[in-house]
């Protein structure tokens, strides 16, 4: 839209219910603070100017809710209610813009689109827009009065008459204001009631009674879920992940338990992907087309490419790179390493802080010692190079091309392109002495029970 919108977010509770250290709109959704998916979603709406109105955590909410956006930080040092919370950003509303948008910092499922048709509405002469949703359970919210296509008002349930108390239409919180007359409005919500606040939802009345013009548009329900506990975060992560897999797999990639795969905010996955039940992804995942995840594998900060297996029961760490073709299989650990093009990392094998080269293939159990307590180091192994199983390769070092490593080597120096490495003691065979062993152990526990 070309109108000039500033939106406002409330963020300012003390999340008393959360029962946290932490400010309320700091929890993560889909490895996220929740107050950073509204700001993404009013950027989506094309809105680039915030007002942040915080309470405790000031600072870190307000990084939190960076990005792209431009945020003013306004300080609400008294909680009088909703409507005095949208008067301490009173300096950015004076700015003015052509819309004023309030939202809840914890309100992270809205999207773009009640947003922008909140605003098409301003655009077309209303002075106030309430946000609203349809519920078969209406008790506990504010009901939207409706009549002949204009909002009335909105009564809080405890007002409401019992006629109105049927109404299923509810108020969800977010508005848009009329920027040219927002202080105006906002300026003349009074403060007579019980616990002597300044509602924001008494602003539909005093358009009105100022010869304004107010209308509600509806949004999904789950847009417009609110946080107030632990119980009511779990409730939101499942919609946002529910959301998030319809997304994916209608864009192509295969999920053959999808209840079972929770993804992060930027999870990024390509077409034709296989997805196996019980996978977890953390943030700054990538996995290209044709890729196989395999059932019970946690990814974080790791890119998958073409044709890449990963797991079952693998952990791919931040910086995991595996390149076309590559397999990284059944307990297997891999951090800040290159896997090359149909390179195999198979079993029970820990890769860090390397760089393994083309179809090359590593062995059961093989671990790179990268850390010698205060720093870690590089692995460098070439391509088309075989690592016995077993095996420890002591960093820094450096395998050649097509280098053999013997099972059960313990490497410390640079092995040669196409030579062999035996780092390993050699076999000395007693020959007999396993049974005089046996009858000693045995003549032993023989005399310790002699002697109880």
């Amino acid at each position: 839209m070309t109108r000039s919108c500033l939106a406002i977010i409330l963020a300012a509770g003390e999340s008393t219910r959360m029962k946290s250290s932490m400010s309320k709109v700091l929890h993560p959704v889909a490895g996220r603070p929740m107050i950073a998916h509204v700001v993404s979603s009013l950027a989506d709406a094309g809105i680039s100017s915030v007002a942040l109105v915080v309470g405790r955590d000031a600072e870190k909410v307000a990084e939190a809710a960076g990005g792209s956006a431009e945020i003013s930080t306004f300080v609400q040092t008294e909680r009088l209610g909703t409507g005095h919370a949208v008067l301490a950003a009173r300096e950015a509303i004076a700015g003015g813009y052509d819309d004023i948008l309030v939202v809840f910092g914890d309100t992270p499922l809205i999207t773009a689109a009640p947003l922008l048709a909140a605003r098409q509405a301003l655009a077309e002469g209303q002075d106030v827009v309430v946000i609203g949703f349809q519920t078969p359970e209406p008790t506990g919210y504010g009901r939207l009065i409706v009549e002949n296509g204009e909002l009335l008002a909105i009564r809080e349930e405890k007002d409401a008459t019992p006629e109105e108390r049927r109404i299923t239409y509810c108020n969800g919180g977010l508005m848009a204001i009329n920027g040219a007359r927002a202080l105006e409005f906002l300026g003349h919500i009074g403060n007579a009631n019980a616990k002597g606040e300044y509602y924001l939802t008494d602003i539909v009345e005093v358009v009105r009674a100022k010869g304004g013009k107010a209308v509600a548009v509806e949004a999904p329900a789950a847009e417009l879920m609110g946080c107030n506990n632990r119980a009511e975060l779990a409730l939101i992560e499942a919609e946002w992940q529910k959301r998030r897999r319809h997304e994916l797999m209608v864009s192509g990639v295969s999920m053959i338990a999808p209840e079972t795969v929770f993804l992060a905010f930027d999870t990024q996955i390509a077409q034709d992907v296989t997805i196996e039940p019980n996978v977890v992804f953390g943030p700054g995942v990538s996995i290209e087309s044709g890729a196989v995840i395999h059932a019970f594998s946690h990814i974080e900060g790791a890119r998958i490419a073409t044709d890449a297996t990963v797991g079952p029961f693998a952990r791919l760490r931040p910086g995991a790179n595996l390149g076309e073709g590559s397999k990284v299989g059944n307990f297997c650990e891999v951090k800040k390493a290159e896997i090359g093009a149909g390179a195999k990392v198979n079993h029970l094998t820990y890769i860090g802080d390397a760089f393994v080269g083309e179809n090359t293939n590593i062995g059961a159990g093989t671990i790179t010692c990268n850390y010698d307590g205060v720093n870690k180091h590089v692995t460098h192994i070439g391509a088309n190079a075989f690592i016995g199983s077993n095996s420890s390769l002591v960093a820094p070092v450096s395998i050649g091309d097509g280098a053999l490593v013997a099972s059960g080597s313990v490497i410390t120096e640079e092995v040669p392109a196409d030579a062999v490495a035996f780092g390993r003691a050699r076999q000395d065979v007693k020959p007999g002495r396993a049974k005089l062993l046996r009858e000693r152990y045995q003549a032993e526990k023989a005399a310790r029970k002699t002697d109880r």
